[in-house]
């Protein structure tokens, strides 16, 4: 266990994710001075004391037996404001577990999902790209390769979104929260559908009536992506498919729409009617989503399909005239090594989709693989920078290029997941939700619409519980009106 103490409560999430990212797997307990803490039986292997002054911030690393082996500070000019407070900290903090582990992350002290926005602001203020590589490599301590990659991506990202309207534009995301089975690995708000199928018809009117009671939420305000995602949204019938976009199309304007995504995701729930439900709706982008090509490890994550299943759906997919499939892989998969990734990427590029996703597993919480990991001892879970390299030259010689990145917590090998593409292929969704630069209006169960003004980004959070959200979808809609109120009086 690696214990934090701290004179004050700030910045514990920062803290936190710099220790996990350099000692993987190890507990991390938080104190402050001053409040109520349990006492706990095990020992710190390390103990780390953070103190908080004006015009200062110290570390004390400690070991097991109470000694002290590091000390740091660094002053504060009087000016310094949080975010300088912040920067100075996680500096301070990763010098300091490199010097006791002998260990550099790929990403250096960034903690937070979206790098890419760092390089992209400065973009946007007119910085050269070799002063945003030079401020990124001083600053966060990024290597020289993930500064070029979150570099070249901003660059990318610039060019895809020339067309998208921030101040008078906004996207929709609509959620489904079912899957033919739950993954090792999913802490989404998904359910399985074997247990839920008496509930999905109240769901899709609960949803349905959202729809209605929120479109005019935006009204004067131009749709120009829409994302159904989830979950799976082709575990609805073909029916309750045609039903859901006949429900936005009769209540939004699609007349500025530049994509329409639905992640039919899981191959053993995709049909030959249900491909046809959305091709007669126009759906533009589809996503087929096999996570791996090995049949054994799919029978591990507990996802039900075979690869050959995941072939026929994609050449189905093609068939019936979809000429923009994205597909998804995940990196870290239990037992797998460098050759399976590869393999799977063979037999991906292979199908030529449009866009590769490739994931590095990331260990949520909320998981199965988390909660019964003791049933996982004997499993081992492999991802670095080699594998990462290789994904990344076998999209490139498919002729799909990086175009948006994020990361997640716990995320094998301090890496990241990155979404490939061909010329024009480009999930814009994608880019918005990671850049935060337009509004995005989200309903279903869990579904979290942002209000984007500028820099102000206000939320309103629907229940993920499915029950919850059927009972009160009033109580959801109202959020949203109150939402906009606020932004409204505030302007």
């Amino acid at each position: 266990m690696f214990e934090v103490k701290l004179n004050e409560r700030d910045f514990e999430y920062d803290i936190h994710s710099l220790i996990r990212a350099f000692y993987p797997g190890m507990d991390v307990a938080v104190s402050v001075s001053g409040e109520e803490k349990e006492d706990g039986t095990e020992r710190p292997e390390h103990t780390l004391q953070v103190t908080y002054a004006e015009d200062r911030i110290e570390l004390v690393l400690s070991g097991e037996d109470g000694s002290e082996t590091d000390r740091s500070s660094r002053e504060l000019s009087a000016q310094a404001d949080r975010k300088e407070r912040k920067n100075a900290l996680k500096s301070l903090l990763y010098e300091m577990l490199r010097e006791e582990t002998g260990a550099d992350l790929p990403w250096g002290n960034l903690t937070g999902i979206r790098p890419v926005k760092i390089p992209m602001a400065l973009l946007e203020e007119g910085w050269e790209p070799e002063q945003i590589a030079e401020h990124m490599q001083k600053t966060y301590y990024t290597t020289e390769k993930k500064t070029g990659l979150a570099l070249s991506i901003a660059q990318r990202e610039r060019q895809i979104l020339k067309e998208i309207d921030y101040e008078k534009g906004y996207s929709l995301y609509v959620g489904i929260p079912f899957c033919p089975s739950i993954c090792l690995y999913c802490s989404f708000s998904s359910s399985p559908i074997g247990v839920w199928k008496k509930e999905v018809e109240a769901y899709l009117q609960a949803l349905i009536h959202e729809i209605e009671e929120s479109a005019h939420i935006y009204a004067g305000e131009k749709l120009q992506t829409v994302y159904i995602g989830g979950g799976t949204p082709t575990t609805l019938e073909p029916d309750q498919l045609h039903r859901l976009l006949c429900a936005l199309e009769d209540n939004f304007d699609f007349s500025h729409l530049l994509e329409f995504t639905v992640e039919a995701g899981r191959p053993d729930s995709i049909t030959a009617e249900k491909l046809k439900v959305l091709r007669e709706h126009g759906i533009s982008r589809i996503s087929i989503n096999p996570q791996t090509m090995k049949d054994e490890t799919l029978k591990i994550i507990g996802r039900h399909h075979t690869v050959e299943q995941t072939k026929w759906a994609f050449r189905l997919a093609r068939e019936m005239g979809f000429d923009n499939i994205n597909m998804d892989l995940i990196v870290g998969l239990p037992g797998e090594d460098y050759e399976d990734v590869k393999k799977t990427l063979q037999e991906v590029t292979a199908l030529d989709p449009d866009s590769i996703t490739v994931h590095s597993l990331a260990l949520k919480r909320a998981a199965r693989l988390t909660i019964f990991k003791d049933q996982y001892q004997e499993m081992t879970f492999t991802n670095n920078q080699e594998i990462m390299d290789m994904a990344e030259q076998m999209a490139r010689d498919a002729g799909q290029y990086p175009y948006y990145l994020y990361r997640q917590k716990n995320m094998a090998g301090n890496f990241e997941n990155v979404g490939y593409a061909k010329e024009n292929a480009a999930g814009i969704y994608n880019i918005l939700i990671m850049e935060e630069k337009q509004s995005i209006l989200a309903l279903g169960a869990g579904a979290v619409t942002k209000r984007v003004r500028g820099e102000l980004i206000t939320r309103s959070e629907n229940v993920k519980d499915i029950r919850n959200y059927i009972d009160r979808i009033d109580e959801m809609i109202e959020r949203k009106k109150r939402l906009m109120e606020q932004d409204s009086d505030g302007r």
